[in-house]
Parts: structure tokens; C-alpha cells; sequence
């Protein structure tokens, strides 16, 4: 094992920008999970690479490393693709409440490992629990029983499941180095090794309300997705995605869920069904599949599938989703058409009205949230609600209105047509 010295000097290597030895990096993994390197030597050594990036080499060690400190789920047995998709996190973002039980109406399966929410960007397992009584903190054999059953489940990846991700993320995100484009890369696609899936679609999203705020950083993080991933024997494929207003119109956990139903039901926003129709397609021409994702969502069979998830996790498929009371609404302040709708800023206000946590320990209020009665580009009426506020009775909604100010923004004229597919990247 190696000395403390020697962790200084992997340290101090990387803050000076050389490339580790190979070997070096597996060491220092493997030394932390241990107890040998302490936590400020870590935190030292991703603030070094938040400085001066990895290699491809260094960065598929880590990944393989963070990947191999635990066990992997075991679909080799499973009469099927197996498939996933990653988002990096979006306002209003719930693709995958649709797309994960889609995909298995259509014969594939779906093991995705979600995680909670993240600053301003909602939690896919937070919303799943605003569904009574589902359970998402199941162990590796519930995982596979479950994704044997149904073909499908979203849960937080399991203890025993790259565990070193977990408490590198863990320390990542307290020392203010989560923004680093290769350890966003390593964090995602070690987890997914630890999935053991044939088929990857990662969704990088851009705009105010996102990781990424720049087109060229989320191309960049695309690429280093797709090519990581590749690496690994996985068959993967990036969306660039816009991420300048929410997805859908609902934001926050319940509300969520209510307008992902809806679209499992043939309806919902067309912004949402677009996107889940169109990650569907790509995730079928990777696996090697000719379905119509149409005739599953519109006919009913992806809404059984997602009643049958729900159900296998605990929960009661139709149970009434926890509602709050509206305390507020956003009006338009002048006739025209609506040119803004800021994410981020929306994003922000639900994360007060409390969709969000300030702590990893802190509980998220399932009926908190924002409903947008308009889309970038509608004609609107002066006076006419945007925005509506939810929680709880009583509550004040002065933080979550302040942090709007300035988030709408109606003109003359209309805007120009806005993409929400803004680009693919492919593997080799």
C-alpha cells in the first residue's frame, strides 16, 4: 500500500499537471476507500484535477477503478437488450418516469440507478417517492427480481454497487469540484458499468437550468460520455439537449409524476412526449430494435409496464399523488408573446417552495413545486397566470417570487422557433 508520502507526492503530480503512472490512480482509490488516504488528500487531488483535467488513460483507470471497488448487477441471464439512459439533470426533467417503463413495454430491460436531487434539478428517485409507499432503496437482488418481473426499475444504486463513486461524489460535492468534466464522466459511466447494460443514451442538457450553461461544455461532456463509454464494450450515444426552460410544465416531485402519467397515457406537453419519443428511437437503433415507441405509449402497454414498476417497489399504481394548494401565480405583464421562461431562475424558486434539499440528509416536500401555464412562444394576454406557486397551506411564498423576478419576459413579436434536440454525438 502506499505511504502518506507517496499520496502527497500523486498530489502534488497532479497539481503540477503530469499525467500518473498507470497503476497510480487505482492506488489512490483504492487507498481511500481503505482508510489510508485521508479526506483532505482526496479533496486535494480533485481539486488538482478540477485544475489541470486527466488523460483518456488516467480517466478510464478512475472510472474502471470506481467502477471494480464493488460489485456488478448480472443481466447476462435476461431474454433481451438491456438498455439505460443518463440525464445530466434538468429543470422539470422526468424522461425517465416515461421512457424507462417505454423501453421495457418494448422488450428491452431497464435497470436504471437514479439519483437525488441536485441543487435545482430535481431527483428522479425523489420523484418516484412522492408516489405512496414505492420504495427506492433496494438492494442489488430487489433490483434484479424486480427488472426480472417487470423489465424495468429505477432505484438508487445499492451500497455494494461502486461504492467508491459514492463517496467520491460524495466529497465532490463538498469541496466545490462536481463541475469537472472528466469526473462527471467518470462518476456516470462507473455507475453504469456497475449496471452491466449492452445500450447507453446520455442526455446532456445546456441552458440556465443545467450543469452545462454553455453549448461547448456539454459538446465536450457528450463526447467524453459517448467515447468512455465506448471504451468500456458499452454502445452509447449522446443528445445535446436545451435546457433554457423547463421540460414539460410541471416542476417538482409530485407534479412531476402527475405530468409523466399523463404522457404514458397518450397525452402530456409535446415538448416531454417529443423528447421521450425521440430518446426511445435512439436507444432502439442501438439496441438492434425495429418497434414503434408510439404504438406502446399511446396504447397503453408503457403505462402497464409503469404501473407494474410501481407496484413491484412497493407502491400503489393509482393511489392520489400528494397535492398541495396554490399560493401564488406570475402574471404576464404586458400583451405580446412569451420570449422567456428562465429554468434556472424556475428551477430555483421550486427549490425554495422546498422540490429541493440544502443537505443530503434533508427531506424534499413531494407537493412543492411550479406549474408554467405558457411556453416559450404562446401569445399571452396581460394579466394572464404564467406561473403558478405550490405548497403547503399557509405557506410564504415570498422567497420562491423573488427568485422570479426577471425569469419571464414577453414581447411584441414572437420568438424564433427554438430546437430542443440541438445535437448528436455518436460512438465508434
Amino acid at each position: 500500500m502506499a505511504s502518506a508520502r507517496a499520496t502527497v507526492e500523486l498530489i502534488a503530480d497532479k497539481r503540477r499537471g503530469r499525467a500518473l503512472a498507470p497503476g497510480e490512480i487505482r492506488q489512490l482509490v483504492g487507498d481511500y476507500l481503505d482508510g489510508q488516504t485521508a479526506e483532505a488528500q482526496m479533496a486535494s487531488w480533485l481539486m488538482a484535477v478540477c485544475w489541470r483535467g486527466l488523460t483518456e488513460e488516467e480517466l478510464r483507470e478512475l472510472t474502471a477503478s470506481m467502477a471494480e471497488s464493488g460489485g456488478r448487477l448480472d443481466l447476462s441471464g435476461l431474454p433481451g437488450p438491456t438498455v439505460d439512459k443518463h440525464s445530466t439533470g434538468g429543470v422539470g426533467d422526468k424522461v425517465s418516469l416515461v421512457l424507462v417503463p417505454l423501453m421495457a413495454a418494448l422488450g428491452c430491460f431497464v435497470p436504471q440507478l437514479s439519483g437525488r436531487t441536485l441543487g435545482t434539478t430535481g431527483g428522479t428517485l425523489d420523484k418516484m417517492e412522492s408516489i405512496p409507499g414505492v420504495r427506492c432503496e433496494l438492494s442489488s437482488s430487489e433490483i434484479m427480481r424486480v427488472v426480472r418481473e417487470v423489465g424495468c426499475v429505477i432505484a438508487a444504486a445499492s451500497p455494494e454497487l461502486a461504492p467508491a463513486d459514492r463517496r467520491l461524489y460524495a466529497l465532490r460535492d463538498a469541496t466545490a469540484t462536481v463541475q469537472s468534466i472528466p469526473l462527471i464522466a467518470g462518476s456516470i459511466v462507473s455507475k453504469k458499468m456497475a449496471e452491466g447494460v449492452q445500450c447507453l443514451l446520455f442526455d446532456v442538457k445546456v441552458g440556465s437550468g443545467a450543469l452545462m450553461t454553455k453549448a461547448a461544455g456539454a459538446r465536450r461532456l457528450a463526447a467524453t460520455l459517448v467515447e468512455l463509454a465506448s471504451g468500456f464494450q458499452i454502445r452509447a450515444v449522446a443528445m445535446v439537449t436545451a435546457m433554457d426552460q423547463p421540460l414539460g410544465r410541471a416542476v417538482g416531485n409530485a407534479l412531476e409524476v402527475r405530468e409523466a402519467i399523463d404522457v404514458l397515457s397518450g397525452g402530456g406537453p409535446p415538448d416531454l412526449r417529443d423528447l421521450v419519443l425521440a430518446e426511445a428511437r435512439e436507444l432502439l437503433r442501438l439496441s438492434g430494435q425495429t418497434a414503434d415507441p408510439v404504438v406502446a405509449l399511446d396504447g397503453g402497454v408503457a403505462r402497464e409496464r409503469f404501473n407494474a414498476m410501481v407496484k413491484a417497489q412497493g407502491g400503489a399504481p393509482g393511489a392520489p399523488l400528494p397535492l398541495g394548494v396554490r399560493l401564488a401565480t406570475v402574471d404576464a405583464p404586458r400583451r405580446g408573446f412569451l420570449s422567456r421562461l428562465d429554468a434556472g431562475a424556475i428551477g430555483l424558486a421550486a427549490w425554495r417552495l422546498g422540490s429541493g434539499r440544502r443537505s443530503p440528509s434533508e427531506p424534499v416536500d413531494p407537493v412543492a413545486g411550479i406549474m408554467c401555464l405558457a411556453k416559450v412562444g404562446a401569445a399571452v394576454e396581460r394579466g394572464q397566470p404564467l406561473l403558478e406557486l405550490w405548497g403547503r397551506p399557509g405557506q410564504d411564498p415570498t422567497p420562491a417570487l423573488l427568485a422570479l423576478k426577471g425569469a419571464v419576459r414577453v414581447r411584441s413579436s414572437p420568438p424564433p422557433p427554438r430546437r430542443l434536440v440541438l445535437e448528436h454525438v455518436a460512438g465508434d
